[in-house]
C-alpha cells in the first residue's frame, strides 16, 4: 500500500516514466516531447485553482494544503505534455513535414495566433465570470480551442478527433489501475459532492473529459505551432521534427 501522502507522487512519477520510455524507443519523437513538456511544465502552476475546488490531494510537505501549489503538479504536466503530443504517432506512422510559403499564407491562417492561445483566452471568461468548477471551465477551453484549431487546419481533423480518443483511452488505463492499487483515493481526495458524481470504473467522468479534451488540443498543436503537416511516412522522405 502507498503512504496516503506519496500517492499523488507516485502517479505523477509513473507518467515521466511512461515518458522516459517512449523517449528511448522513439528517437524520431524526442524533440516534439521535450518541446511539449518544457511548454505544458509551466500549467503544473495553476493548481490552486483546482485545491479544493476540485479536489485535495495530500502532497509532499503537505504543499498542496497549505499553499495550492505542489510539485506532483509540475511532474503531471511534463509528463502528459510529451506523451499527449506523440500518442497520435506511436499508432499511426506518419511524418511531419514543413508546410510549403502559400499555405502558411492562406487566408484560413490569419488568426493562427489567435487560435494558438484560445485556450487561456476562453478559460479566462469562464473562470472569472461564471461559477462552474474549474475542470468544466478548463474542459470546455480546450475543448473549443480545439475546434478553433480544427477550423484553422482542417488537415489535422483526424489527428485532433482521435489524438484525444487515444489520450482518454490511455488516462483511463492509467487511472484505473492507480485506483485500484489505492482503495478509497478517489472518495477521500475529490470533491465529488460538486461534481457529477458519475463514474466508469471509479474513474470520475470529469477526469475522462479533461483527458479528452486534453489530447484533442495537444496531439496536434505541435504541428499547428511549428507549421507542419503530416503525410504517411510512406509518402515520401519528408522532413521530422
Amino acid at each position: 500500500m502507498i503512504p496516503e501522502n506519496l500517492i499523488w507522487f507516485v502517479w505523477s512519477l509513473g507518467l515521466v516514466a511512461i515518458w522516459l520510455v517512449v523517449y528511448i524507443l522513439r528517437k524520431d519523437a524526442r524533440k516534439r516531447m521535450l518541446w511539449a513538456s518544457i511548454l505544458t511544465t509551466p500549467f503544473g502552476l495553476t493548481e490552486p485553482l483546482f485545491v479544493p475546488e476540485y479536489w485535495n490531494p495530500p502532497s509532499l510537505f503537505d504543499l498542496a494544503q497549505r499553499t495550492g501549489f505542489d510539485i506532483e503538479s509540475l511532474i503531471f504536466c511534463f509528463g502528459i505534455g510529451g506523451l499527449g503530443v506523440v500518442m497520435y504517432d506511436l499508432i499511426f506512422k506518419v511524418e511531419h513535414v514543413e508546410m510549403d510559403w502559400s499555405e502558411k499564407h492562406s487566408q484560413r491562417h490569419r488568426l493562427h495566433f489567435w487560435t494558438l492561445i484560445s485556450p487561456v483566452l476562453i478559460f479566462l471568461p469562464l473562470h472569472i465570470w461564471t461559477s462552474m468548477n474549474p475542470i468544466y471551465s478548463s474542459g470546455l477551453a480546450m475543448f473549443f480551442a480545439s475546434l478553433a484549431a480544427l477550423w484553422c487546419r482542417p488537415d489535422l481533423k483526424k489527428k485532433i478527433w482521435i489524438g484525444g480518443l487515444i489520450f482518454m483511452a490511455f488516462y483511463f488505463v492509467y487511472f484505473f489501475l492507480l485506483d485500484t492499487a489505492s482503495p478509497g483515493y478517489v472518495d477521500r481526495v475529490w470533491t465529488l459532492d460538486v461534481l457529477s458524481g458519475i463514474r466508469i470504473l471509479n474513474v470520475p467522468i470529469e477526469e475522462l473529459l479533461f483527458a479528452f479534451t486534453f489530447g484533442m488540443l495537444w496531439s496536434s498543436y505541435y504541428e499547428h505551432l511549428t507549421w507542419h503537416k503530416l503525410q504517411p511516412a510512406h509518402a515520401g522522405k519528408g522532413h521530422t521534427g
